[in-house]
């Protein structure tokens, strides 16, 4: 899928949202849970949600934490879900969030994992060990590797604002600057975006000025308190250029029969663009 491809959706539906599949069984309505196994009911739910939010949406995003921790039961909910997406809602772009990040070798087997076997259109990334964890994943046309620079979470200030010392020729640059420019030089906005967290909106504008071509998946919207109006605000490019995620205040809008007209409310006043 194409950049174009996605800016397409974003103009059509007039959203930018991402909706994340951060499943959790303990937090399903009881209506899904009955009669159902875990891996059954998890999967059920998945199905309701993609089917409810699919036309406000231009993408979706299983965190696979949420599916891991089921073994191979989870694995089979993880590629049955995408498989769903790819039959009844086609043009959706499907992100692992995997936050993979390994030498070389693994690296490679990680993409293959995540873009053959599972067929994502995109991955999340962790870069600390640098441009050799990010490199195989950039050898797939239409696919991408979404590189983690500013998240969203409170901690995050521990190391990606760090300014770095001449030693790393990046001298009064705070970290997060450091690798992403790092990766613009390794890839194009074809094949890579980047992770910039909603609770980081102040710094989107700048971020944007460096950076103006590459998708940003923005979390940190609804439950974590981040504002999609700012987000687009400071963080729109002329193509848009904003996958903006919720999760749970979408996935878990009601706790009744409800649930998936629920989460469908709440997802056609998300990330409304109105470029």
């Amino acid at each position: 899928m194409t950049t174009d491809d996605i800016f397409r959706q974003i103009r059509s539906k007039r959203a930018m949202l991402c909706v994340g599949l951060d499943t959790d069984y303990a937090k399903l309505p009881e209506c899904v849970k009955s009669g159902r196994s875990v891996p059954e009911a998890v999967l059920e739910f998945n199905r309701r949600i993609v089917d409810a939010t699919a036309p406000h949406c231009v993408a979706f995003k299983p965190n696979l934490a949420f599916y891991e921790y089921l073994g191979a039961a989870g694995w089979d909910v993880l590629g049955k879900t995408v498989e769903y997406i790819r039959s009844s809602h086609p043009e959706e772009f499907i992100i692992a969030d995997a936050k993979r990040g390994d030498i070389g070798n693994t690296a490679k087997m990680y993409a293959r994992t995540l873009f053959e076997t599972f067929d994502f259109d995109a991955v999340t990334l962790s870069p600390y060990m640098g441009s050799e964890t990010v490199t195989p994943f950039l050898e797939y046309p239409g696919r991408y590797a979404i590189v983690v620079a500013l998240s969203s979470n409170p901690s995050s200030s521990d190391f990606q604002g760090l300014i770095n010392d001449t030693a790393y020729g990046v001298e009064g640059k705070p970290l997060y600057r450091a690798v992403m420019e790092k990766m613009m030089s390794i890839s194009t906005p074809d094949n890579m975006m980047f992770v910039v967290g909603a609770t980081k909106a102040g710094k989107l504008k700048e971020i944007r000025a460096f950076c103006p071509d590459n998708f940003f998946l923005v979390p940190g919207v609804g439950a974590q308190g981040g504002s999609a109006e700012e987000v687009i605000a400071n963080g729109a490019s002329a193509k848009g250029g904003l996958l903006i995620n919720s999760s749970r205040a979408i996935l878990y809008a009601s706790s009744g029969e409800d649930y998936a007209q629920a989460a469908a409310a709440v997802a056609s006043r998300t990330a409304i663009f109105k470029g």
